[in-house]
């Protein structure tokens, strides 16, 4: 962990206090519509390079996070974890690093994967390092993820890293949420029970 990871770890906190007083970043969005471009039939790469095929993920519900190893809100690997772990029966937690935001994820696929395992004991699956803003290079999962004419209504592109959605067990997006939002937060939680 490099200094200003240390020192951004050890301010997260504040933060996220003072990002919850201020509401910056904090959208909560919801909405139950049937996608027009189903959800099972998208792909992602893994980080080790694998092929997942998001019809695995058929019965559970599944968290999209944008991550960055360098950033303020980094600490919510560790917060991501718990939240996988608790609710490792019915959640699949997937990361997407992704360097879109300040450059705050600078790293290779390996060393991405090696700053989760070591600093926050990350086991949920990271996908290669991606761009997830709307762009013609843009992750086809994030196309989905922020397009309404593909996942029925939500348009919301990533505000920061570690803006959250929430697709529900038949592959319907329900959630979006800021990147203040805890991922531990009543609001995630909720909409995960």
């Amino acid at each position: 962990m490099t200094y200003r990871q240390k020192v951004l770890k050890a301010v997260y906190p504040a933060l996220m206090w003072f990002t919850k007083l201020t509401g910056k970043n904090a959208t909560e969005l919801s909405g139950i519509k049937e996608p027009p471009v189903p959800f099972y039939m998208q792909q992602a790469i893994s980080i080790n390079g694998d092929t997942i095929d998001f019809s695995s993920f058929k019965g559970k519900k599944v968290l999209l996070v944008n991550t960055a190893s360098d950033c303020g809100y980094t600490n919510q690997y560790d917060d991501l974890q718990k939240l996988s772990e608790t609710y490792k029966d019915k959640l699949v937690v997937l990361g997407f690093p992704a360097n879109d935001f300040k450059e705050q994820e600078k790293g290779t696929d390996k060393e991405i994967a090696e700053f989760c395992k070591v600093n926050f004991g990350v086991t949920f699956p990271l996908m290669q390092k991606s761009i997830v803003i709307k762009s013609p290079q843009q992750n086809p999962v994030f196309q989905w993820l922020t397009e309404a004419a593909k996942n029925g209504w939500n348009d919301k592109a990533p505000t920061w890293n570690f803006s959250k959605y929430l697709v529900n067990e038949k592959g319907i997006l329900t959630n979006y949420f800021d990147p203040s939002v805890s991922p531990l937060s009543d609001a995630v939680t909720k909409a995960i029970e």
